[in-house]
Order: C-alpha cells, then sequence, then structure tokens
C-alpha cells in the first residue's frame, strides 16, 4: 500500500507539472516576446454605442479594445455567427453582411477597431443588450465566440460591415 501512495503522489506531482507551462502560457507574456494573440475572444473587450444613423438606418458601433500584453493580429471582413441576446434570451433575429470582406486591418493594444450593426428603420425591432460573433482573420475563422455588451434595437435585415480601424 505504502507503494501505491507513493506512486500516487509522484503522478500527482507529474500532472501538475505538465499543466504548470499550459497555464503560464495563457497568460499575457511580453518577457519572452511572444504574446497570446489579441484576436483570441478571451484577450478583448468590445463594447456597443450608438453611432449616427443613416437615411432608413439605425447604426451600432462595436468597438474591440485589447489591453497591454498581447500580440497584435489581422481581422478582416464583418464577423461571422453574429447573434443578439436580451437579457440572457436569444432573440430570433440573424444578420447579413455587407462591405468588402477582404480587407484587412491591424489589431491590438493600442490599434483598437470597430464594425457597424445597420438595423432598418422600417422593420420591427427587438431590443438587445449583448451581442456574440465569431472574428474572422485573412486566411479564415478565429476560434471561438466574443462577446459584446451595450443596448441596441436589431430587426430583420440587420447587417454587419467589415472591420475597421480606429475606436
Amino acid at each position: 500500500m505504502r507503494t501505491n501512495r507513493k506512486t500516487a503522489v509522484t503522478l500527482a506531482a507529474v500532472l501538475l507539472a505538465a499543466a504548470a507551462p499550459a497555464a503560464a502560457q495563457a497568460s499575457p507574456s511580453t518577457e519572452s516576446g511572444t504574446a497570446p494573440s489579441a484576436c483570441r475572444p478571451a484577450n478583448h473587450t468590445a463594447k456597443i454605442t450608438e453611432a449616427p444613423a443613416s437615411a432608413g438606418h439605425h447604426h451600432y458601433r462595436v468597438t474591440l479594445r485589447a489591453p497591454r500584453g498581447y500580440d497584435p493580429c489581422e481581422l478582416a471582413g464583418s464577423p461571422n455567427d453574429v447573434r443578439f441576446t436580451d437579457r440572457g434570451s436569444q432573440t430570433r433575429i440573424t444578420a447579413g453582411r455587407y462591405g468588402d470582406q477582404r480587407a484587412a486591418v491591424t489589431f491590438g493594444p493600442g490599434h483598437p477597431v470597430h464594425f457597424d450593426i445597420q438595423v432598418p428603420n422600417d422593420a420591427r425591432q427587438v431590443s438587445a443588450d449583448e451581442a456574440s460573433f465569431t472574428l474572422r482573420a485573412p486566411d479564415g475563422q478565429i476560434p471561438g465566440t466574443s462577446f459584446a455588451e451595450g443596448g441596441l434595437k436589431v430587426a430583420t435585415g440587420t447587417l454587419i460591415g467589415p472591420m475597421q480601424q480606429g475606436a
């Protein structure tokens, strides 16, 4: 029985030691020169704010910011799989996209980016307080779901614009 305890303690120590480097890689590190990407959903924040209206549409701006300690990355086009929720309940609204889907922008600390949510005025609008979406890089989707909070109204015919530089 004593050998089994020693084996169990040794095995636990080995497993903890193996898990430690993985945990260290998940946090930002500037000492090694290779930090995690700002494009990963856990490494940025996003906020929805009202933007100036255009003829026939309400507009909302979703601004993404990355704190210091993350590597810049490239984003392209409009986010995919955009979903809207209100107080935790998903709306039935799905969004299309518009604009240049190939143009790339640099995103990272000190380089915020944004995209537009365009909502038709003449459609029946529903309230939402959160949007979830999947970011796109020039060569494909970035794994994971990003979330943005802020009050907005969405409707059938809502469109998502491409990523643009600036806040």
